[in-house]
């Protein structure tokens, strides 16, 4: 019993001190059009849709470029951008996608 769980111990140790984000990670990404030109505006519309992991295994939700369409009403896009929070190496995680447009 002792050796299981000093090796549960060093191995959460070793994902801690590993730099990867372990406790918290944040990350907003543009995933933008590149044949559009950055000088027209972004269109007057934003649709947001989430999709939430927990466990590193249960996801739930539809974090699609069309639901976050559907969900702001939005026909021509812009623009898309993402979202992503991670707890604990993924034991809690939730993305979002973002869609600009009219």
């Amino acid at each position: 019993m002792k050796k299981t769980l000093l090796t549960i111990t060093l191995m959460c140790a070793a994902l801690l001190m590993s730099g990867c984000g372990a406790v918290y990670t944040g990350i907003k990404t543009p995933m933008e059009d590149l044949s559009i030109s950055l000088d027209k505006t972004p269109g007057n519309k934003i649709g947001k849709a989430s999709c939430k992991s927990y466990v590193w295994v249960v996801v739930v939700g539809d974090c699609s470029i069309k639901a976050a369409m559907e969900n702001g009403g939005i026909s021509k896009i812009h623009h898309v951008d993402t979202d992503i929070e991670s707890i604990l190496a993924g034991l809690y995680g939730n993305a979002t996608t973002v869609v600009y447009g009219d």
